[in-house]
């Protein structure tokens, strides 16, 4: 994956977007946080509609919402192919332009190792 000028003009942080069996969804983000490739996955069902071998194809599918580091995105990929029951998985990269400093530093701070934050989320009250 190359992110080009933009990814490097923009951030060092991205989204990664991917579609996946829902059988195959858990499995595939719990090794990608695990590895240390993103510092989460959200999983949103979503319906396809797409080209296929000369086909239109609905499939139920999951749409995993990817975050990481661009510098990550080379090995995230592959790892993305490697594990991926499609023969094309979705791979889609987009810079993130903007956001909380303390949620991107999460970001970062989730890739290296573990946290004292234990995460994004806020403090109980």
């Amino acid at each position: 994956m190359n992110c080009d000028f933009v990814c490097d003009y923009l951030s060092d942080y991205v989204v990664v977007l991917s579609t996946a069996p829902p059988d195959h969804s858990g499995r595939m983000s719990r090794l990608i946080v695990e590895e240390r490739l993103a510092s989460c996955v959200n999983i949103s069902q979503v319906r396809s509609t797409f080209w296929w071998e000369g086909e239109v194809n609905q499939e139920a599918e999951d749409l995993l919402i990817i975050k990481t580091e661009r510098e990550k995105v080379e090995e995230l990929s592959a790892r993305i192919r490697a594990i991926h029951p499609y023969d094309l998985p979705e791979i889609i990269v987009l810079p993130i332009i903007g956001g909380d400093d303390r949620y991107l530093a999460w970001i970062s701070e989730a890739l290296r190792g573990p946290s004292a934050s234990g995460g994004p989320k806020t403090e109980d009250p």
